[in-house]
């Protein structure tokens, strides 16, 4: 039981872990003793934020720069994973984009990049990791999959991001399509939803122009049932529960992780 909760040890890879919920994320997974893989399509990003990351809190917390919204980027970015690990005990598929256009002059080009990563992506990503992920499960530790989807997949979303809603939803069913497939290889795929949390997709669509400090959140946080934001306690505390034996018997879930903002809608 004093180990229910113990990520020691595990490499963990963290998509679009260079900001935002994947940054937070991974930050926790690094606290609590996992290496660390994040990846971006930023490559000067991704290495700055790896080193930060290392310089706070110790650990070791690997920049693995990629595009996982085409199977090429896909490919590559397994390719040098590979190069250094031989098993990958966590998946967190975080990676995501958005698109806000108004119905009527919605683009193809926004509903296509938007599918591409949060959905596509997710899907051929897992597919290429399989072999490292069942080289990684053991009797009573199976792998782990965290796919991130959003309340924005559950609830109607309050601004015109069309593509981003509905990728998110699909993203819901499809973590339920995987695990019901990898629960017998000992692989538990799980997902999260998160509300808001202090995050440059959400600060460009509450107006803050994409910042994330120096930004009035209280006021954000004042419309959610719980009264604020979410922390990064909240979402890797979550993620930590999913990825240990604490999370064990979890299987094909997606949790909300929203201050209540589902359950009041």
């Amino acid at each position: 039981m004093e180990n229910l909760f113990s990520i020691n040890g595990k490499v963990a890879l963290v998509t679009g872990g260079s900001r935002g919920i994947g940054e937070m994320i991974a930050t926790g997974f690094l606290v609590h003793g996992a290496k660390v893989y994040i990846s971006s399509r930023k490559a000067d990003v991704c290495d700055a934020t790896a080193k930060r990351l290392m310089e706070e809190h110790g650990g070791e917390c690997v920049s693995l720069p990629g595009d996982v919204g085409s199977v090429d980027g896909i490919e590559a970015l397994v390719s040098t994973l590979e190069e250094t690990e031989s098993e990958l005990h966590i998946l967190v598929n975080n990676a995501g984009t958005t698109w806000g256009a108004p119905l009527g002059e919605f683009p193809e080009s926004g509903w296509d990049k938007v599918m591409d990563t949060n959905l596509k992506g997710i899907f051929f990503l897992t597919q290429r990791l399989l072999p490292l992920l069942r080289a990684a499960r053991r009797d009573g530790d199976p792998a782990r999959v965290i796919n991130v989807g959003s309340v924005d997949g559950i609830k109607t979303p309050i601004f015109d991001n069309f593509s981003y809603g509905a990728s998110k939803a699909a993203v819901h069913h499809l973590t339920r399509i995987l695990a019901a497939h990898l629960v017998k290889e000992n692989i538990l795929v799980n997902g999260i939803a998160p509300g808001p949390f202090p995050t440059w997709m959400l600060s460009a669509g509450v107006g803050f122009g994409g910042k994330v400090e120096g930004q009035d959140w209280d006021s954000v946080g004042e419309r959610n049932p719980s009264g604020r934001v979410g922390s990064t306690e909240d979402i890797a505390g979550l993620a930590i529960l999913l990825s240990s034996r604490a999370g064990g018997y979890i299987v094909g879930e997606t949790i909300a992780c929203d201050g209540g903002a589902v359950a009041c809608s």
